[in-house]
């Protein structure tokens, strides 16, 4: 059973070495997890797993591989199997509010689960409808396809979505790097541009140091130590308006979670291209511009530069004078983009267009040059990469 779920893993594209395989193997052999098939999840999801964005991959294998199986190995008592054809749903019971209403649960899910196993001894044949054994379309909290507000799926989608437990819930799909990125996995791989340091007023004890100088001294001697902080600085400059609106809501989930990773943010909009003005406020862009320079002269080398935006444009908006559909510019996008990459060395670009379309637009290939090829997908797979290149 065990070297199947090894085959599945490496299938699923899960990166298993053999020395975690054999991990736990003598977790197994110790008997770390017991032989519950939930108890082995989770031991083997944690030797197993390095990264938690093949959480979904790994719940799929598992799934695959342990469906319908309640313990792993020898030492337990043998599970009762169900035969997969009492499984298939006929027809489905449809009931009123009424009848929803008079079904009563069984008192509990341990009282629940111990009743299930009484049925699968006594039960004989395959059974549809009705309110007692384990069948399709009834009232039984035990079945698939009918109703009980407190009952076991057993085999088959869940139709009404109240069952108790489902052995093959999936929790962390959008942790995959090939997903469309959320807020919260957008903060996963934020998480990767960190440099904590201890700065500011000792307001934190320090255990360590408090016992050491207390063995040493022979009576009480508290240390005091500041608080461990990221000190990571990051300028964040967001492209705004025309074909960046299709990526609102991605921009938006990124800036979020920017705020909450990120004491130290300051953040800029600007269109297309950057040009000798950025602006803190969309909505009074065209009066309340900051000038570039303030910019660049205000916010010393060691800040992270990250730039958001499609990079899609008309050439002549990178390379051009005037060439702005907004305003005349008296200097090229190009040259602003080097005077940053210039002051901040630590720079990236994150382009929420698919990478496979990136070579449709001359403009973005300009744009991925200039930041001397830093340019990434907004995926996790690819904020993650930037991350990583920031964090260097």
């Amino acid at each position: 059973m065990l070297l199947p779920f090894f085959t599945a893993l490496r299938d699923a594209r899960v990166p298993v070495s053999m020395k975690e395989w054999l991990h736990l193997m003598e977790a197994m052999d110790r008997d770390v997890a017991g032989r519950k098939v939930d108890d082995f999840y989770h031991l083997s999801r944690a030797v197993l797993v390095k990264d938690e964005k093949h959480y979904d991959r790994f719940d799929q294998a598992f799934g695959k591989v342990f469906a319908g199986i309640e313990t792993v190995g020898a030492g337990e008592e043998p599970s009762l199997d169900v035969p997969e054809d009492w499984l298939k749903l006929l027809n489905e019971k449809y009931l009123t509010d009424e009848e929803k209403a008079q079904i009563e649960a069984l008192g509990g899910f341990d009282k629940l689960m111990e009743t299930l196993k009484q049925r699968l001894e006594e039960q004989q044949g395959r059974h549809e409808g009705g309110s007692k054994w384990i069948g399709t379309g009834g009232t039984s909290p035990f079945g698939h396809g009918g109703y009980n507000p407190e009952g076991v799926r057993v085999g088959g989608p869940g139709r009404q979505g109240r069952a108790v437990k489902v052995w093959e819930k999936r929790e962390y799909r959008n942790l995959d790097d090939q997903v469309e990125l959320g807020t919260r996995n957008i903060k996963v791989a934020l998480r990767r541009l960190r440099r904590f340091a201890r700065q500011g007023a000792p307001d934190e004890l320090d255990m360590d140091a408090t016992i050491d100088g207390t063995a040493r001294q022979g009576w009480l001697d508290i240390h005091m130590r500041p608080e461990r902080r990221n000190t990571i600085k990051v300028l964040l400059f967001l492209d705004i308006g025309g074909s960046m609106d299709a990526h609102v809501k991605m921009c938006e989930e990124l800036f979020s979670a920017a705020k909450t990773e990120f004491k130290h943010l300051e953040f800029f909009y600007f269109h297309n291209c950057l040009y000798e003005g950025v602006w803190k406020d969309n909505r009074r862009r065209h009066e309340q511009k900051i000038p570039t320079w303030e910019v660049l002269n205000k916010y010393p080398g060691d800040w992270r530069a990250i730039f958001v935006g499609d990079a899609t444009m008309s050439p002549y908006e990178v390379t051009m004078p005037g060439g702005s559909v907004e305003h005349w510019n008296e200097e090229a996008g190009a040259v602003w983009m080097k005077r940053a990459t210039q002051q901040w060395d630590k720079v990236a670009w994150l382009n929420p267009s698919p990478e496979r379309y990136w070579s449709y637009s001359a403009s973005v290939g300009m744009v991925r040059e200039l930041v001397d090829g830093r340019m990434y997908p907004l995926t996790l797979e690819g904020l993650e990469k930037a991350m990583r290149a920031l964090a260097k």
